[in-house]
């Protein structure tokens, strides 16, 4: 934990010119500033940087969803005005056939004055299928008109839409690299001690929370994992020393919440992408009934999350500059648990 800070603490002025947007200066610490201070500064920073970088993944998954209809859209809009054009043919081949066809005298008196009266009977018969005929066409080609009409403001606003999501995401990134460049700001304006400092004060903290969460009770035996369970963690797993960055789902790179979805994904099971929405829309378990698999989240507004892996740890993309790795279950402030499954568990043994 405390190398984590110190590289950045060495990255930071490099990074901050060459990859983030200029920023709102953050005020240089106190040399006074008590340690404590220190590391409640910087763990709030992060927490502004993962909330945003969540904001910004629930918004890119919203845009590729949209970009998706509107490409239906415009393929069932397509085939709409290919059905019209053949409508309008049909529709002047029957006009056709009636100027053709078309006579002063009516079917009666034709039929009063027909050399063969049941000739023009079957003739007659033969007219009115053509009548019902170009009747259908019509009313075929009026329903397509409008069918299309619909389809073409569909699109429309749809394509509406996606403009303002896209618009709306180039926002939120320049936002998740204003909260970093805030991150390596203070890191980098922070002395080799200072570092020191806060990475042996989080580490104390993240000790003792674990330590209050065992003896309380609160955190009971590992259930058997389930199937599908035991998959997503062996991926997580192998994740292992890849590096944290802000919108990533893999395969050299994640978010936190990257790091879970995608996890799941490939055990079989689609889960949603942001920590929130997965705290919100998978079903809660206790913390006394974790199994392999579940997921932790951290934080009252479930900015962060983490994969249980059993004994207590938990495997994480944790914030920038950091890299996946295995963590103790309450080395962040635990909201609860959720599971992405509902199968079968393993048989014990």
């Amino acid at each position: 934990m405390s190398g984590v800070l110190l590289r950045l603490a060495c990255t930071a002025a490099v990074a901050a010119q060459a990859v983030l947007a200029p920023a709102p200066a953050v005020a240089a610490p106190d040399p006074q500033r008590s340690v404590a201070k220190l590391l409640t500064d910087l763990q709030q920073l992060y927490r502004k940087a993962e909330q945003a970088t969540e904001t910004y993944d629930a918004t890119a998954g919203r845009l590729r969803q949209q970009q998706a209809e509107v490409a239906r859209l415009d393929g069932e809009l397509a085939r709409a005005r290919l059905a019209l054009q053949t409508g309008r043919v049909d529709a002047g081949r029957l006009a056709r056939q009636q100027y053709q066809n078309s006579s002063d005298f009516s079917p009666y008196l034709r039929l009063l004055l027909a050399r063969d009266p049941q000739h023009a009977l079957d003739e007659g018969h033969v007219i009115g299928q053509l009548a019902r005929e170009r009747a259908d066409t019509v009313h075929r080609l009026a329903v397509a008109e409008r069918h299309k009409d619909q389809l073409a403001r569909a699109a429309r606003r749809a394509l509406d839409t996606r403009l303002s999501l896209t618009e709306q995401q180039r926002r939120q990134r320049d936002d998740v690299r204003v909260r970093l460049a805030d991150v390596e700001r203070l890191l980098a304006a922070l002395t080799p001690e200072q570092l020191g400092a806060v990475a042996r004060l989080e580490q104390t903290g993240a000790t003792g929370a674990e330590r209050d969460l065992t003896t309380s009770g609160a955190r009971g035996d590992d259930r058997p994992p389930s199937g599908e369970g035991m998959r997503a963690v062996s991926y997580a797993l192998a994740q292992i020393g890849k590096p944290y960055r802000w919108g990533a789902v893999g395969p050299g790179a994640y978010d936190c919440s990257g790091l879970t979805s995608e996890a799941w994904s490939h055990a079989g099971t689609a889960i949603p992408r942001t920590s929130q929405e997965q705290w919100n829309q998978l079903r809660k378990v206790p913390l006394n009934q974790l199994r392999p698999g579940d997921l932790v989240v951290y934080f009252p507004a479930a900015t962060h999350v983490a994969m249980y892996v059993g004994a207590g740890e938990v495997v994480q993309a944790p914030r920038p500059g950091d890299r996946v790795k295995l963590s103790p279950l309450a080395s962040l402030p635990v909201l609860g648990a959720v599971r992405p499954d509902v199968g079968q568990t393993r048989e014990a043994g």
